[in-house]
């Protein structure tokens, strides 16, 4: 990658709060992880209902439960696939977009997390507005989303909407009526979505975004598959707040760079989050009142 692409790049992160990114991953890469996931795609039609183990005893493997069937799976997020696959976790460890990941926060990059979230043909699964950094509070805020296109995103299956610029504005709160919802004040949608803009991109391409903007996605309303690889990554001398929502055996490797033992905090105010109960988030904004 030449010095004038990163430069670009880190600018545009700067000031919209995300950059898209083409070919973070090799073609031999793409096909693995693509193997991978068909096969648990196949699995799930053996299930009606989670399966699988995470460290903390949840599920794995989380199915839309109101349209799941054998012959229609709405598998529709894999937590911390790199402890089941050897090709998701090397991945992980070495892509472009953790290149600038190191070039934005950088030197010094370590692993927060790892899930595939999937719309399937006819799953009907959305992801309401909200920002990452409630979920996965740090003491700075140089928490990186990295967003991997597993299939061609298009404007019709459900991409990844976000506000830019929203990653400079406040924190907002995803608790109502004393209820962890995941999601924003539904009040604030139509706004948001006129706000919006949508993250498209060729299968191998990705988003990389901060873990303070807005984002959120429609449902899948085509016949073909839209699947996500997500990897957060962090500056290593933010500390986390909160437990880690998806466990794993890696968490906190170093994945550029080396290990510090130094902290470093900046001022800002958030309600802390609720350590999930369900199989994934889609069960706390299951709970957001329409």
């Amino acid at each position: 990658m030449q010095k004038n692409d990163l430069t670009e790049y880190v600018t545009s992160f700067e000031n919209n709060g995300y950059v898209l990114m083409e070919n973070v991953i090799t073609g031999d890469q793409l096909a693995a992880l693509n193997d991978q996931l068909r096969s648990w795609i196949d699995d799930s039609r053996q299930h009606d209902s989670n399966f699988g183990e995470i460290m903390d005893g949840r599920p794995r493997f989380d199915v839309e439960p109101r349209t799941h069937s054998p012959e229609m799976p709405a598998l529709r997020r894999i937590s911390s696939p790199i402890e089941v696959s050897d090709s998701y976790l090397t991945v992980t460890r070495d892509n472009a977009a953790l290149d600038l990941t190191a070039e934005i926060f950088g030197p010094n990059i370590k692993l927060v997390a790892t899930k595939v979230n999937l719309k399937l043909p006819g799953s009907g699964t959305a992801v309401k507005y909200h920002q990452d950094f409630p979920f996965e509070p740090h003491s700075n805020d140089n928490v990186m989303t990295v967003l991997i296109f597993l299939d061609d995103v298009t404007p019709d299956n459900g991409p990844l909407e976000v506000v830019p610029g929203s990653h400079r504005g406040k924190i907002h709160t995803l608790w109502h009526d004393g209820v962890f919802t995941g999601a924003v004040d539904p009040e604030m949608e139509e706004g948001l979505r006129d706000a919006s803009v949508s993250c498209t991109g060729k299968a191998g391409s990705a988003c990389l975004m901060h873990s303070r903007l807005l984002h959120a996605s429609l449902p899948n309303m085509t016949n073909v598959p839209r699947s996500l690889f997500i990897i957060t990554y962090v500056a290593e001398d933010a500390i986390a707040l909160s437990p880690n929502p998806i466990p794993h055996i890696y968490d906190g490797d170093i994945m550029r760079g080396r290990h510090t033992g130094r902290v470093r905090c900046t001022p800002y105010e958030m309600d802390l989050p609720e350590y999930p109960k369900e199989a994934s988030f889609f069960g706390q904004q299951d709970k957001v009142k329409a």
